[in-house]
């Protein structure tokens, strides 16, 4: 088998020269270890020299964590100027930009994003634990919260859909925001993070991505599985490939890379031979919605 056409529907880029992303600055204590090879600038001709001999169609930017105290739409407009670039070939073709949901006034922010036409999303990482070093959100609550379900609400008046990136054990909660608010589109980042592998946390994982599932308006990105497993191969992954698709359908998956985080554990064309070689007895119809179709379908793209 060979790799088909496929879009990449979740990697970054930064500029350190020129924009802040105080993770990168400084480093955080990541629950990824050692992240000092990433911490340097990496343009879209990077991310293009990764992807060299691979049929890479079109690209999803998802929010780097841009400095939050910094005004959030400038790293939508830096994104579009990239995207502009004729260099660029179009990438990144949908941008996931960051928003606080729970600010008063987030409608004006989501106003401006619009203004940039590659614009389709918002991420606001929700990923909540006892454990401090597994938080990234400001509480472990929001998704029930009425003030940031009130900005969440106000993705359907602009069409663009929300990335949730959570633990397993927030995927019971995100279900009932997914049926509670089904006209927002939610797009599920990184497969679920299936962290843990003890045969009750994996349970967890399965029953929550099921409960979410059973919701209409999910779709997910299969996506960091090396960044969960540090000497993945295709072999331990491929039991979480195989149960999201099975759990979610075809219809409803899409690959992505997570570069260059996940640069971190292999390089581009390792993984991407990884889900070739994990869908190689999947029909041809359905590794094209796989690697492609569903991809330009729930981005618009």
């Amino acid at each position: 088998m060979t790799v088909p056409p496929f879009i990449d529907t979740h990697h970054h880029l930064w500029d350190l020269e020129n924009n802040s992303y105080p993770w990168l600055k400084e480093d955080v204590g990541h629950f990824i270890g050692d992240y000092s090879a990433i911490r340097q600038t990496y343009l879209i001709s990077d991310f293009h020299r990764g992807a060299n001999g691979l049929p890479l169609k079109k690209s999803v930017h998802v929010q780097a964590e841009w400095d939050h105290d910094a005004d959030p739409v400038g790293e939508t407009a830096w994104l579009q100027g990239v995207a502009d670039d004729p260099a660029s070939n179009g990438m990144p073709n949908a941008i996931i930009a960051y928003a606080n949901l729970s600010d008063p006034d987030v409608e004006g922010v989501l106003e401006r994003h619009a203004e940039h036409a590659n614009w389709r999303g918002i991420r606001h990482m929700l990923n909540w634990s006892d454990d401090p070093k597994f938080r990234f959100a400001e509480s472990g609550d929001l998704m029930s919260d009425p003030q940031w379900r009130s900005g969440f609400k106000l993705l359907a008046k602009f069409n663009v859909s929300f990335e949730v990136q959570i633990w397993p054990w927030q995927l019971q909660e995100a279900s009932r925001l997914a049926n509670d608010i089904p006209e927002v589109q939610i797009i599920l980042g990184h497969t679920a993070m299936p962290i843990g592998r003890s045969p009750a946390e994996l349970r967890e994982w399965r029953k929550g991505l099921e409960a979410l599932g059973a919701a209409p308006n999910i779709s997910a990105k299969i996506s960091a599985l090396g960044m969960l497993d540090k000497q993945w191969t295709t072999g331990s992954i491929a039991p979480f490939v195989l149960d999201a698709i099975d759990i979610l359908g075809v219809d409803r998956c899409m690959f992505a890379s997570n570069f260059p985080v996940d640069s971190l554990f292999s390089d581009y064309a390792t993984l991407w031979n990884a889900y070739d070689e994990i869908t190689s007895d999947f029909s041809d119809s359905e590794r094209a919605q796989l690697f492609h179709d569903n991809a330009e379908k729930f981005y618009k793209i």
